[in-house]
């Protein structure tokens, strides 16, 4: 069953409000861009590790199962969209989540489904 008003009538107290508060198209792409990250399910459990614990890609593909070389992209993906950082200590390169607020939404989203 969809539900759908019966009668069409816009509300435009409503949308005037709503319009004004919204970000610019190009933040919202940009917010798109950054949820869309944590869609894939092996860069969520990249993420849900590096809220733990800064890791290397060796650490990476021993908690995702995958090969260094198939693991080793997505921390790439993930610091084009500002998600992770990461630091050189000789050879190895280690990843950690961006900032605190990514914990945060990590933490809540578990909270969340947790309910």
């Amino acid at each position: 069953m969809s539900y759908i008003c019966e009668v069409y009538k816009e509300h435009r107290e409503k949308i005037k409000k709503v319009n004004k508060n919204l970000p610019e198209n190009d933040t919202i792409k940009e917010l798109s861009n950054f949820f869309d990250a944590f869609g894939d399910p092996t860069r969520l459990k990249i993420l849900l590790a590096l809220k733990e614990e800064e890791l290397c890609t060796c650490d990476l593909s021993n908690i995702t199962g995958l090969s260094v070389s198939a693991i080793s992209h997505q921390p790439r993906v993930l610091k084009d969209r500002k998600i992770v950082n990461y630091r050189r200590d000789g050879k190895n390169v280690f990843y950690r989540l961006e900032d605190e607020h990514l914990k945060e939404i990590l933490k809540v989203a578990l909270e969340h489904l947790g309910e």
